[in-house]
This record gives structure tokens, C-alpha cells and sequence, in this order.
């Protein structure tokens, strides 16, 4: 339900009410947006309109650059208003809900990250997702705006269709919290582990550390991201094979990183990625999780090297 905010003569939607933070953001958006709940799912329902979920937290920067470019933009609004019901959800408040749908778009996208945007049947079933949507079509993403009437087409000709395929990701979903139990002791095939390392020579950036998707086609200005996970796998991967290269990679990542800006060179720890492929300038925001993983992977680089530089980040990044 809408009120009147008498001291800015603007409209509130549904989030006004709420606690959260990150809600009460959005709640001057020209948006109708709902909180999770059931007034907004019943209303998806009677009106068989499709969801339009959007995930985020008070912090996120991605999450306040789509509001801006999209959520405070009237032509989207109307769009969103007379074709979905609109849903946001603080992840910090309902990780559950995050954690269900991250999944569901990882599957649908191969990526996942934040402002989540998910579309779902009225039952709740996802069938497209994404994270951020620019205002105009970029680095091979769609307009939102477009993306919204390829959606409400779709809805109106090939309903069955989504309907069908929402189901198949929804079975994938679940089967992802199904107890699987253990058969065995069987160990990871090697060749299996040999064809991870392959493929991250194939990614790894020489010039300065780091992986990419295609790093003949890198620009200047493309993300790279730490990837804690690849070079923990490489410092087992040199453990257990003595590959000297898969080291090599480990290190001169590891090195890169802590001498360029991605590396809070005066309060320590690391900002979550650089906007640039030689670490330079970072996108200026510190995530626990990121930090947790890359202060385990120097003190590994450590035990593996000896070599102080990688002890006194790990330090300097727990500190």
C-alpha cells in the first residue's frame, strides 16, 4: 500500500515499513516494490503476472548503481510496474531466499553476484536471471529495459515454454540440498585434476598475474578478479605433482596482488577486485569472505616458500 510522505511530497511504496536498511532505500522508487511476503505473493498469483526479484544489501555498489541507472528511472518503472510484481529482498535479512536463488541463477548465467535479479513464476520458480543490467547495452549484457520486454513477450506467446523450463530448474535447485551420501573412499581421478591445471594455463595472465575467461582479448580496463580458490588449488596441485609452473602462477599472483592496489596498502586486506588487469585500481569495497580465503592462501604460500613478503600480507590481512 502507497502513503504520502508530506515532508518531500514523494510516494512511498511497500518498503517504507520495513526495518532493513537496504529496503528502506528503495522505498521512494518510483518502483511498486513489495517486501517478501505473502500480500505480494498472493497478488502474483490473482494477477498472473511473473516476478521480478531483486536481491541485494545497504552496501552493495552494484545495487545502488542499478537503482540509480534503473529503479529511479520512471519509463523502467512503468515497464516493471504494469507487467511484474516487484520484489526486493535484503540478503543480510533472508539468506535462505539469497541462497536458493543464487543457485538458480548460477545454473541459468555461469555467474552469480549482486544486485541478484531473478525472474519466477507466480509459484516462485525461477526461469531467467542475472545480476546487473546497465541502462544501455554493454560489455555484452543487455539494455534492462530490453531485457524486461524480451520477458514480457516471452510471458504472453511462450508461457508453457517458461513454465516447463522453470520446473527443470527448479528439480536442478533442489537436488542441490538433497543429502548425497558418501560411497566410499574413492579419491579424484588425476586426470581430472591435470585438466584444471590446463585449463588454468590457458587462463593465467603472465604479464600480471590473475586469470581471465580470454586474456588475448583483455582490455586495460576489463575486472580481474583474486581467485583465492584457483591458486589454493595450485599450491595442492604443486604439492602433489612438483609442477614448478603451477607454483610460478601461485606466486607471481600472489606477489602482484599485494604490491598493487587491490591490496589496502595502508589499512591492509584486500578490496574484492581490481577495475583493471594490473591490479591498479581497486573496486573500492572489502568483503570478509574474500579476505578469509586470500589470508589462508599466503600463509600457504608461505609454508610452501618461505618467503616472508607472503607472511606479512597474510598478517597484515588478518590484522
Amino acid at each position: 500500500m502507497r502513503g504520502s510522505d508530506n515532508a518531500g511530497g514523494r510516494v512511498p511504496n511497500a518498503l517504507i515499513k520495513e526495518k532493513s536498511p537496504y529496503l528502506l532505500q528503495h522505498a521512494y522508487n518510483p518502483v511498486n516494490w513489495y517486501p517478501w511476503g505473502k500480500e505480494a505473493l498472493t497478488r502474483a498469483k490473482e494477477a498472473e503476472k511473473p516476478i521480478f526479484l531483486s536481491i541485494g544489501y545497504s552496501t552493495c555498489h552494484w545495487c545502488h548503481v542499478m537503482a540509480r541507472e534503473s529503479f529511479e528511472n520512471p519509463e523502467t518503472a512503468k515497464i516493471l510496474n504494469e507487467n511484474f510484481v516487484c520484489i526486493k529482498v535484503d540478503r543480510e535479512e533472508r539468506p535462505d531466499l539469497d541462497g536458493i536463488y543464487m543457485k538458480a541463477v548460477q545454473m541459468m548465467a555461469g555467474t552469480g553476484g549482486w544486485p541478484l535479479s531473478v525472474f519466477l513464476t507466480p509459484d516462485l520458480k525461477p526461469f531467467y536471471g542475472g545480476t546487473y543490467f546497465p541502462p544501455e547495452p554493454k560489455h555484452g549484457l543487455p539494455a534492462f529495459n530490453d531485457l524486461l520486454q524480451t520477458i514480457i513477450t516471452l510471458w504472453r506467446d511462450k508461457r508453457e515454454q517458461i513454465e516447463q523450463n522453470s520446473e527443470e530448474i527448479t528439480q536442478l535447485v533442489r537436488r542441490t540440498y538433497q543429502y548425497k551420501p558418501r560411497v566410499g573412499g574413492e579419491e579424484i581421478p588425476t586426470d581430472l585434476l591435470d585438466n584444471a591445471y590446463e585449463q588454468l594455463i590457458l587462463q593465467f595472465d603472465s604479464s600480471y598475474g590473475g586469470f581471465g575467461a580470454d586474456v588475448a582479448a583483455w582490455s586495460v580496463k576489463k575486472p580481474k578478479f583474486p581467485m583465492p580458490s584457483y591458486l589454493s588449488f595450485l599450491l595442492r596441485y604443486y604439492h602433489r605433482t612438483q609442477e614448478r609452473f603451477a607454483l610460478k602462477m601461485v606466486t607471481k599472483t600472489l606477489s602482484a596482488m599485494a604490491q598493487g592496489g587491490i591490496f589496502d596498502q595502508l589499512g591492509g586486506g584486500f578490496h574484492c577486485y581490481s577495475t583493471d588487469m594490473r591490479w591498479l585500481v581497486p573496486h573500492f569495497e572489502k568483503m570478509l569472505y574474500d579476505n578469509a580465503l586470500l589470508a589462508r592462501v599466503y600463509i600457504e604460500a608461505y609454508q610452501v616458500t618461505r618467503d616472508p613478503f607472503f607472511a606479512q600480507i597474510a598478517n597484515q590481512t588478518l590484522d
